[in-house]
């Protein structure tokens, strides 16, 4: 039996709903603090979609559209999480492939992301849709 998944942008209610799929990436994250940076990135042009089995929701990114002197305009997924049950199943192909065209259908010229250096099978994934990597992302915090 073959699932069919569907992909469908999220409303802020929906977004905030995704915190336990969002802790498979992130487990350290506060369901108030999940709340307010959500409220910030918002106001900031942040826009998140979903795939869905059914009415379970097993993948989501975040993503912004904006433009750099280096890229011009670019969309940047944010947070892509696949549930760990769904992996290795094609969901996050469907997921990036919904992401590229939203990037077309906005005219931009790149798309570009963050992974984490321990990820190493999402790096393989990355590299198999075809991003290269192309340098560092250096994080200081106060």
């Amino acid at each position: 039996m073959t699932s069919v998944f569907t992909i469908k942008e999220l409303s802020k209610a929906e977004m905030l709903l995704q915190l336990p799929l969002i802790h498979q990436l992130n487990p350290n994250i506060e369901q108030n603090d999940y709340e307010r940076m959500l409220n910030d990135m918002i106001k900031q042009a942040y826009r998140m979609v979903g795939i869905f089995d059914g009415d379970r929701c097993i993948g989501v990114s975040g993503f912004w559209i904006c433009t750099k002197l280096y890229s011009d305009k670019y969309l940047e997924p944010d947070n892509v999480v696949i549930d760990k049950d769904y992996r290795s199943k094609g969901v996050g192909k469907l997921l990036l492939d919904w992401l590229t065209t939203e990037a077309k259908r906005h005219h931009c010229k790149t798309m570009m992301l963050d992974a984490y250096l321990e990820n190493v099978a999402g790096h393989k994934f990355y590299q198999r849709e075809g991003f290269t990597p192309r340098g560092y992302h250096f994080v200081k915090r106060f």
